[in-house]
């Protein structure tokens, strides 16, 4: 099988949507800290099926059910070590198995997705964490994804800087394919940032000059905004782009719901902006990806 970096090379690779929002359609409960990970020791089959659900829409890549999945997380619900672990090996093969003609990404959520309050879309505790301390959090996952074979390493949602900083520099040292994914806005002034407050730009081009790192780009952001953020992101890394931004609604965290209107927009622009790795994330279905798919085709 061509690698994903090759793939993209020759043009466009449609991503899956929200795994999570798949499986609460399918009425499976998400509210806990552990969010979809729950499920990967409680109904590893709905995993299953909701990978292939993504994958019959047309979707090439297939991203393990680990966003949540962490050393710590699992220790606060009572899972130790060891199957937290054999957990997280659990999450790649569910995702070939329900997506076996696909490529694998292997979903490392920011820090703020372990605390389950909302907070990657602050980051706000990276003032209480220093890059050394965000790496030995995120070094554990990265590896124990790296040896059950993703095929990439998709490092998402990120809402700072200094995460970036730290995983970097685990990469550096993994060496395994990576696409990079922030989430942005927009400042008063029309520039791009971190929802920290740094500029895009800055932060995108810190991926520059590390191999390992194949795409970079956006999720979990208001679809209007894609195109630009996708241009600063492919701009600045001199890498291909990604991009695949919630439905439109938006997450309350405080009233833990969504609120506002559906709907991705127009995925032509998102290519012409530079993004060649492209889908949903939260609230974004099947039929949503289908529709991406098409857009791609």
């Amino acid at each position: 099988m061509v690698t994903l970096a090759g793939a993209l090379a020759a043009g466009p690779v449609v991503l899956d949507g929200g795994l999570s929002t798949e499986l609460e359609s399918r009425g499976h409960d998400v509210t806990s800290a552990l969010w979809s990970a729950r499920l990967l020791r409680d109904d590893p089959s709905a995993v299953v099926a909701a990978h292939a659900a993504f994958a019959a829409a047309g979707a090439q890549v297939a991203t393990t059910a680990s966003y949540q999945a962490t050393f710590p997380g699992f220790a606060a619900a009572g899972i130790d070590a060891g199957e937290a672990r054999r957990l997280l090996t659990r999450s790649v093969q569910l995702a070939r198995d329900g997506a076996p003609e696909g490529w694998v990404a292997g979903s490392v959520g920011p820090y703020g997705a372990f605390l389950a309050d909302g907070s990657e879309y602050s980051g706000a505790y990276v003032a209480d964490l220093t890059v050394a301390e965000l790496r030995a959090f995120h070094r554990p996952r990265l590896h124990v994804l790296a040896e059950a074979g993703v095929d990439v390493l998709a490092c998402e949602t990120l809402p700072a800087a200094a995460e970036v900083e730290a995983l970097l520099a685990e990469l550096i040292d993994l060496d395994v394919p990576t696409w990079l994914s922030l989430t942005v806005v927009v400042d008063d002034d029309g520039v791009l940032r971190t929802r920290r407050g740094e500029r895009l730009a800055d932060v995108a081009a810190l991926a520059r000059d590390v191999d390992a790192v194949i795409a970079v780009g956006v999720n979990c952001t208001d679809p209007a905004g894609v195109p630009a953020a996708v241009a600063v992101a492919a701009s600045a890394s001199g890498k291909p782009g990604v991009a695949y931004p919630n439905s439109g609604e938006r997450w309350d965290a405080a009233a833990r719901r969504w609120t506002g209107r559906p709907g991705v927009g127009d995925v032509t622009g998102w290519l012409a902006a530079g993004a060649r790795l492209v889908g949903g994330c939260c609230r974004v279905l099947p039929d949503d990806v289908r529709a991406i798919a098409d857009a791609v085709r």
